[in-house]
């Protein structure tokens, strides 16, 4: 009898020189760079609101979050709309590549450190062919409490 594998989809982008993937089903829409919105005291990494198709959504950058040099915004940057809990939020990433089957056995626990981004926005790592993707928990990627702060903006 052969032991069934789970697959999990992720959508794959970059940041730097690095592969990361968030499942699919947080997924809502990979938009173009458009006008952000300044938001006043709001942490550096958080960029600001954007309306997207009437929903004030808003916007983090990962390189801020995660540390990483910044770089100018180019033709294949993205803003990733994921929904984490309840509420949208916009990643904006390097490039959004594609989208792959993870297979679960394929998936190891985060090492302490991934490259320079601190290993409690990882949920693991997976070896795809000759890929290495770093997974991501969204769920930590913002805190409560950034979340609270980002909806009194919104409001």
């Amino acid at each position: 009898m052969s032991e069934v594998v789970q697959n999990e989809k992720v959508i794959v982008f970059q940041l730097k020189d690095e592969e990361y993937g968030v499942p699919i089903e947080h997924v809502g829409s990979i938009e173009r760079i458009q006008e952000i919105t300044r938001v006043p005291r709001a942490p550096r990494f958080v960029k600001g609101v954007m309306n997207l198709r009437g929903v004030i959504t808003p916007i983090i950058d990962l390189r801020e979050r995660f540390d990483l040099e910044q770089t100018a915004y180019t033709e294949s940057t993205r803003i990733i709309i994921v929904t984490i809990g309840d509420k949208n939020v916009g990643m904006i990433v390097d490039a959004a590549n594609d989208v792959v089957d993870v297979p679960q056995n394929q998936v190891e626990p985060s090492p302490e450190v991934v490259g320079s981004v601190n290993a409690d926005y990882i949920r693991g790592v997976a070896k795809i062919d000759q890929r290495l993707l770093v997974l991501l928990n969204l769920d930590k990627v913002l805190t409560e409490e950034e979340f609270d702060h980002l909806s009194t903006v919104e409001s």
